[in-house]
């Protein structure tokens, strides 16, 4: 069988998939009349979780209309991995006990791609029904500049030419708003749902730095950018759910159930995509309520609606404290120790017991409690349930990708709640520096058993390993070569010498370079 509008009305042929309870055609019918939600970014996690979340609510009846998802980098995820299905994705949760829940997800109800439909996307952010843009583009996707920090030349172009005809895509969705407001005038919330510190606030930096630039150059009247600063809402977000690629063990799962034409494929962009998504079951969405056009009550689907300050405090005790910590973690010495698997990493005594005692011993005392998630729940269900999850094919070596650019959000925000505590002395620390040291130690590309593996990404790697010099385990270590990066605090989050952790971080790099097998006996030494 193939996934289609056709096939799902065979309920038998899909025995053991959870089907839409609704008509996926009338659904987009209604949405073609009065569009409320737009989404940019057809990735993964925008299949399996806020296309979810509108299921869910057409299925209780709380809404009648659908997502209009467009592309706005790889037009290929529509053509190939959209349309050839009706628009139609399989999520398939990964639990923890190795079983598949499947589900349908008919909540699509058009998709479109800025290349090809830029017309009817404008005209639809011109529809005063429309309530909600979100976006999944990942951080990238809201930066105007290059890695020197200078606006990029299609930038620098669109900001010259004015709203007509850009280029770069926050231009054009700052030109599409603009349209709105000569077309209706009603307000509209641009919702970021990307795995980033303070979306929203990035999203509505880009939009309005370049109506600025319109605004000076004549290009836009103080009217349209009053619009644009004062009734488009940029809503702050926290989104968690692990998304990992589409599994080869789920492929042939769904290719046992019957169904044909389902396999990944990678675009000529090189993303990894299929018909199908797969999940971990855990997922949490925090939004700011922010909506002055209105918004469904996605709040029964299970999000979050708070304020900003809430969302702000969320996205902390998950980033400093309750998750990305530990993956980092797990990231470096995973790689050191030679682990391809995260949860194999959490059969592993040292490296289970290091990221518990980290987490609660040191981070904990210093959380952020949210009020509206507990801390210790979120923490308990990272170690017991989403690390260990053997059929989570997630990777050390995917998440050391841009260490350089984690650490000082990760473990400096703790380092800094140390140093103004009147009880606590941050030179007291034991395990945060040990993971700081474990990252010098994994610079050298060279694993515990002495052979050499490939580092991830990091746009600092050459100039760390530069500074670093060409050594090799069993040299002595000079720490005027270690001074310059541990007094950095645009890495570390501190200087590292001002707070008194680097002699402990020298130390451990002294022990972790020391040979082969120095890192297992090292994690023995201080975890144990």
């Amino acid at each position: 069988m193939k996934l289609s509008l056709e096939s799902i009305k065979d309920k038998e042929a899909w025995k053991g998939y959870h089907l839409p309870d609704y008509d996926p055609k009338q659904i987009a019918e209604n949405t073609a009349k009065r569009p409320e939600w737009m989404h940019f970014g057809s990735g993964n996690i925008f299949r399996i979780f806020p296309a979810v979340i509108c299921q869910r609510l057409i299925e209780q009846g709380k809404m009648d209309t659908g997502i209009v998802c467009c592309e706005g980098y790889d037009d290929e995820i529509i053509t190939k991995c959209f349309r050839p299905y009706d628009n139609l994705t399989i999520g398939v949760t990964l639990n923890a006990d190795g079983k598949l829940d499947k589900e349908v997800v008919g909540s699509l109800a058009d998709s479109l791609t800025m290349l090809y439909d830029s017309e009817k996307i404008a005209d639809i952010m011109k529809e005063p029904s429309l309530k909600i843009v979100s976006f999944t583009i990942t951080e990238k996707g809201y930066s105007l500049r290059n890695a020197a920090h200078e606006l990029v030349p299609a930038v620098v172009d669109d900001m010259a030419n004015g709203p007509e005809g850009c280029k770069t895509f926050m231009a054009q969705l700052a030109s599409m708003c603009i349209g709105r407001k000569k077309a209706c005038g009603k307000p509209l919330a641009l919702v970021s749902m990307d795995n980033c510190s303070h979306n929203g606030e990035k999203l509505q930096a880009a939009v309005m730095e370049i109506a600025e630039a319109w605004l000076k150059n004549g290009k836009i009247d103080s009217e349209d950018y009053d619009y644009l600063k004062n009734d488009i809402a940029f809503p702050w977000s926290m989104i968690d759910k692990i998304t990992p690629r589409p599994h080869p063990l789920v492929e042939e799962q769904l290719k046992a159930d019957g169904l044909e034409e389902i396999s990944p494929f990678v675009t000529t962009k090189h993303t990894y995509t299929a018909p199908f998504v797969n999940a971990e079951k855990t997922q949490y969405l925090v939004i700011e309520d922010w909506f002055p056009n209105g918004r469904p009550p996605l709040e029964d689907a299970g999000v979050i609606i708070t304020d900003r300050d809430t969302v702000n405090k969320v996205e902390k005790m998950k980033v400093c404290t309750c998750l990305n910590p530990l993956h980092t973690c797990l990231a470096v010495y995973g790689c050191l120790l030679g682990y391809t698997s995260i949860a194999e990493e959490m059969k592993d005594e040292q490296l289970s017991k290091f990221i518990d005692k980290m987490s609660h011993e040191e981070g904990m005392p210093f959380v952020v409690d949210p009020g509206v998630i507990e801390p210790e729940q979120f923490l308990h269900e990272v170690l017991t349930e989403r690390l260990p999850n053997p059929f989570m094919p997630d990777t050390p070596q995917r998440i050391a990708t841009d260490t350089s650019q984690k650490l000082s959000i990760r473990f400096g925000e703790t380092i800094k709640a140390y140093i103004a505590s009147s009880d606590h002395n941050a030179a007291d620390l034991k395990l945060i520096p040990l993971v700081q040291a474990g990252w010098l130690r994994y610079l050298a590309g060279i694993d515990d058993e002495g052979n050499a593996f490939e580092v991830s990404p990091d746009p600092l790697l050459s100039a760390m390993q530069e500074k670093l010099g060409d050594i090799k385990l069993g040299d002595n270590i000079d720490e005027a070569k270690l001074q310059p990066i541990l007094s950095d605090a645009s890495i570390f989050g501190v200087n590292l010498y001002e707070c008194g952790l680097a002699d402990k971080v020298i130390g451990y790099y002294r022990e972790l370079m020391a040979g082969k097998g120095s890192v297992r006996e090292t994690l023995k030494k201080y975890i144990q």
